[in-house]
C-alpha cells in the first residue's frame, strides 16, 4: 500500500513540474514580447526625434530591425527549450509511472499468489475436516 501512496505523491509532482515548464514558456513568451514592444516602442521614438536626420534615421530603422530580430529569435529558442524541457518532463513522468505501475503489477501478483495460496491452503483443510466429521459419523452410526 505504501508504493501506491509514493507514486499517487510522484507521479502528481511529476506532472506540476511539466506544467511549471509549461507555464514558464508562456512567460518566457510574454517577456520577449513585451521587450520586443519596449524595443520596438524605443526604436520608434528615436525615429521620431530624428527624423530630419535621414543617415541616423536609417541606422535607428535598422538596429530596431535588428533588435527586434534578437528579440524574436530569442523568444523562439527559448520557446523551443521549454517545450523540449516539458516534453522531458513529460516523458520523465510517464516511465516513472510505467516503472511504478509495472512493479506494483509485481507485488500485486506476489500478493494474489499469496492469498491463492492461503485459500488452497484453507480450502484443503475445510474438506480434511469435513471428511474426518462424515467418516466420524459413519463409524458412530454403525
Amino acid at each position: 500500500m505504501e508504493l501506491v501512496d509514493q507514486l499517487r505523491l510522484a507521479v502528481p509532482q511529476e506532472v506540476r513540474s511539466a506544467e511549471e515548464v509549461l507555464s514558464q514558456k508562456d512567460q518566457i513568451i510574454n517577456q520577449a514580447q513585451v521587450d520586443a514592444r519596449r524595443t520596438k516602442s524605443k526604436a520608434e521614438e528615436d525615429y521620431r526625434n530624428r527624423l530630419d536626420q535621414s543617415e541616423l534615421v536609417a541606422m535607428a530603422e535598422q538596429r530596431a530591425e535588428q533588435t527586434l530580430r534578437d528579440a524574436e529569435h530569442k523568444a523562439t529558442q527559448m520557446l523551443s527549450r521549454s517545450e523540449d524541457e516539458a516534453r522531458n518532463k513529460c516523458t520523465d513522468a510517464d516511465a516513472y509511472a510505467l516503472r511504478s505501475l509495472r512493479n506494483l503489477e509485481k507485488e500485486l501478483a506476489g500478493l494474489t499468489g499469496s492469498v491463492r495460496k492461503g485459500i488452497d491452503v484453507l480450502a484443503g483443510q475445510a474438506v480434511a475436516g469435513l471428511n474426518g466429521h462424515y467418516s466420524e459419523n459413519s463409524f458412530t452410526e454403525d
